[in-house]
């Protein structure tokens, strides 16, 4: 463990200092596209402004046979496009893998000063981050970029989720973490094969009528993420980093996956990842406060001056734990207002 002293100095000669406090941009979606694929790169241009977070995605869903395709796709994207306020994300291969030590040396050497995050995989501790923390800065060093890339971990394993404080204070780099569920399944040896979502037989059942008691017992489907979920924006908050809602795989059902995504933001997340054109216009409805409560917000705000003090708001008494809970909404709603003027105009702004 490094000292307080040494947790901001670069970790190799040259490299950039590391940031002391990770940018708060908007982030309502990760969207994955294949650089491997000549139609999907041609989509590229018309994407950016639509989403917030454009991902070449290097690892999963990526055939053995395209991998090197899909890295070369993502540097000529890189080059031949002005990303202005659309952050430009990659998902690295995974350590264990053959790919990943070309993945940090050719993307940092082509595109280092384009990309803002590096995205792992299957991180199971501390130790991983800390290797690519340190990698990070020697590549950094040789290229002479002048700021870091930062580092997002997807949390799908079980060990990783052991290790979850320790992982998002790791490294000054940590950006963020998001949920990786299908994985995870795997790794818990969980009996599904949904990619995120509740499951239709993790239920809860009402007790039986006292007057009837062989009469049907209503059932109701539950999330079996919440737990992890929680936990990791926990370990988010407390660490000045960002949480996000991992993939929806059921691109059919618009309706769960904007239940699932309210779901996240109500509880703390930042955005989630979209996997289809689709989702986007759901992450973008769904990860933003609604402007009714966004006005509610600014009237405790006003009513209650320095953020001390008890008023009462429209029948309901305000102190000053909700006083911090509104401000949380104002600050989100202008954040994104920032960054979207049709958000904006719903927000008076």
């Amino acid at each position: 463990m490094r000292s307080a002293r040494e947790f901001l100095q670069p970790l190799a000669a040259g490299a950039p200092m590391p940031l002391t406090e990770i940018p708060t941009r908007a982030a309502r979606m990760i969207h994955f596209f294949d650089p491997s694929s000549e139609k999907m790169r041609a989509r590229v241009p018309d994407m950016l402004g639509r989403v917030d977070v454009l991902l070449g995605n290097l690892e999963d869903a990526i055939p053995i046979e395209s991998k090197e395709a899909a890295r070369n796709g993502l540097i000529e994207i890189a080059r031949s496009n002005d990303f202005a306020d659309t952050q430009l994300w990659t998902r690295v291969n995974s350590l264990d893998s053959p790919w990943f030590l070309d993945d940090m040396i050719d993307l940092v050497d082509a595109i280092g000063d384009r990309l803002d995050v590096i995205m792992l995989p299957k991180v199971n501790g501390p130790w991983d981050i800390q290797y690519v923390d340190q990698l990070l800065a020697q590549l950094e060093a040789r290229r002479e970029l002048p700021r870091p890339i930062l580092l997002h971990a997807i949390l799908e394993t079980a060990t990783g989720v052991a290790n979850v404080e320790e992982i998002a204070t790791a490294s000054p780099r940590m950006q963020g973490m998001s949920l990786g569920p299908s994985d995870l399944a795997a790794s818990r040896r969980m009996k599904t094969t949904r990619v995120g979502g509740p499951h239709p037989d993790y239920i809860v059942r009402s007790d039986p009528h006292p007057a009837n008691p062989t009469a049907p017992r209503a059932t109701f489907m539950q999330d079996p993420w919440h737990y992890t979920l929680a936990r990791m924006i926990d370990a988010c908050a407390g660490s000045g980093i960002f949480p996000f809602y991992g993939p929806f795989g059921d691109f059919s059902d618009d309706i769960a996956c904007e239940d699932q995504f309210r779901d996240a933001f109500i509880l703390g997340c930042v955005g989630a990842w979209t996997l289809h054109p689709r989702q986007i216009a759901i992450a973008r409805r769904v990860f933003r406060p609604d402007p009714d409560t966004v006005d509610f917000a600014r009237r405790v705000v006003a009513a209650i001056e320095g953020g001390s003090g008890v008023a009462v708001v429209d029948g309901k008494m305000q102190d000053d734990a909700t006083y911090k809970q509104a401000r949380v909404l104002l600050e989100t709603a202008e954040l994104i207002g920032r960054k979207d003027p049709e958000v904006a105009a719903l927000y008076g702004m």
